[in-house]
């Protein structure tokens, strides 16, 4: 008779230390590389998902019949989705394990693009976008805490940033792509490309571990050194020749205590007040400038200003690019500047540029699409630095809890941002108060990002002690 698994044991303080030593002397490697993007393609592809309501709604308002309360909801259904998605992953992540949960994200999001191929009403489109947001919710942030406990204090802001730039390649891939597929082959064809992530859950399955900082955490120590020992054999084999020798510092073993499993209560009790409140605000006014400027610039374009359709789409792709451009500015440099450095500059910067656009009057397209543009550019690189951030300031116990609840500020972010300035627009108001109100909420959050915490150089077991 076979006896039962005895429970994990308590976290070890010289596992854990052990442990986040044996990484932090590791060297950049092609494992890690090709890690990054395996992992990366996956993230390519939520982001491809996500937008793909917004290229196949004008065809399926017509296909369905659609009335305008039915377009809304088609839009939010997604959102709602990623929203309550994020929240719940976060916390299974640290409960089961970041890998087990970034696969079961992926498939549900493929799964749920592959059903809409074939969906025959609006009904069940909305309920099958709202699965998909689900899985698009969970994976970011989960995904993000991982590729953050796999990488060293040195060099991090660098590699998870160019890890995170998967996301908003897929959100530009999706425009460039739709362009091409839904008048050659209809709107069905785009969420079958969108399933692509069910074939990589098997390479993510294969090769990617789990991080060994979680299970030394959780106290399952054997699987942590077996995850250990078979990501030091493979960045072995990738520079050709032994690893140093891992040295744990007094600093790293006295941060790790035996606790038992984060919970909920952790991100608002003493000791992490300050840092949930700081990022919350960020993820907030971050994604609400963000969104509330760029889903509505198409619409302004053309019916404040009287540009024609052709030009509108440039300028918003012109938009879209450079905040790309500043996306990928800001990963070079974040770790020499500092993670809040970069957020201050990126919004503050960014929200004083829509307030000088505001101040000219915002008389015209071409004003409009030169100062909205330069400021995406800020805008965008500061919110591709919270998932970083927000990774580095909690515990593993509650990393991916931490990152989920940013995801979930990101949401109300997304969809308050439209709201906000769709009710200014359908009041009459001026467009230099759109410009204004969006200006002073990017100027706001990037004041409240000095009050965060630096946390560029530092071990993530030091960042949390």
């Amino acid at each position: 008779m076979t006896a039962a698994p005895s429970p994990p044991s308590p976290p070890s303080r010289g596992a854990t230390a052990t442990i986040a030593a044996r990484l932090e002397r590791l060297p950049a490697t092609s494992w890690q590389r090709n890690l990054r993007l395996l992992l990366g393609t996956v993230t390519f592809f939520e982001g491809f998902d996500q937008l793909l309501v917004a290229y196949t709604l004008p065809l399926i308002k017509t296909e369905w019949s659609l009335t305008g309360a039915q377009l809304t909801l088609g839009v939010t259904a997604g959102s709602v989705g990623m929203l309550l998605g994020a929240l719940a992953c976060g916390g299974l992540a640290d409960r089961i394990g970041r890998t087990r949960v970034v696969v079961v994200a992926m498939l549900l999001t493929a799964l749920a693009s592959l059903a809409l191929v074939a969906c025959p009403n609006f009904e069940l489109f909305t309920v099958l976008r709202f699965v998909q947001g689900l899985g698009i919710g969970g994976e970011v942030p989960v995904a993000a805490a991982l590729i953050s406990e796999l990488s060293r204090a040195r060099g991090r802001g660098r590699f998870v940033l160019l890890y995170e730039l998967a996301f908003p390649a897929g959100l530009t891939a999706a425009a460039v792509i739709a362009s091409v597929v839904v008048p050659a082959f209809g709107w069905r064809a785009l969420y079958l490309i969108g399933a692509v992530p069910a074939v990589l859950a098997f390479p993510v399955i294969r090769f990617v571990p789990e991080s060994p900082r979680w299970l030394a955490s959780r106290g399952l120590t054997e699987r942590a050194e077996t995850a250990m020992a078979g990501i030091e054999r493979a960045v072995s084999r990738a520079c050709g020749g032994p690893l140093p020798d891992a040295e744990v510092s007094p600093a790293a073993a006295q941060a790790q205590k035996t606790e038992p499993p984060g919970r909920v209560a952790e991100l608002v009790g003493r000791r992490y007040l300050r840092r949930t409140a700081v990022v919350s605000v960020l993820w907030f006014g971050g994604y609400f400038v963000n969104y509330g400027l760029t889903a509505w610039l198409p619409t302004l374009y053309t019916s404040l200003y009287h540009v024609p359709i052709g030009t509108a789409l440039n300028y918003t792709l012109l938009t879209s690019l450079v905040g790309f451009l500043g996306c990928v500015v800001v990963a070079l440099v974040v770790d020499r500047i500092g993670r809040r450095t970069s957020l201050v500059l990126g919004l503050g910067v960014g929200g004083l540029l829509l307030l000088v656009l505001a101040a000219l009057g915002a008389t015209g397209g071409g004003s409009v699409a030169l100062w909205s543009t330069l400021s995406a550019g800020f805008v965008f690189a500061a919110n591709i630095c919270l998932y970083l951030y927000t990774s580095e300031l909690y515990p593993t116990r509650i990393r991916a809890l931490g990152s989920s609840l940013g995801g979930a500020w990101n949401r109300l972010g997304v969809i308050l941002g439209p709201v906000v300035v769709g009710a200014l627009v359908s009041a009459g108001a001026a467009p230099a108060v759109v410009f204004a109100v969006l200006g002073a909420v990017g100027i706001v959050s990037g004041a409240i990002a000095l009050a965060g915490e630096e946390t560029a150089g530092r071990r993530l077991e030091e960042i949390s002690a």
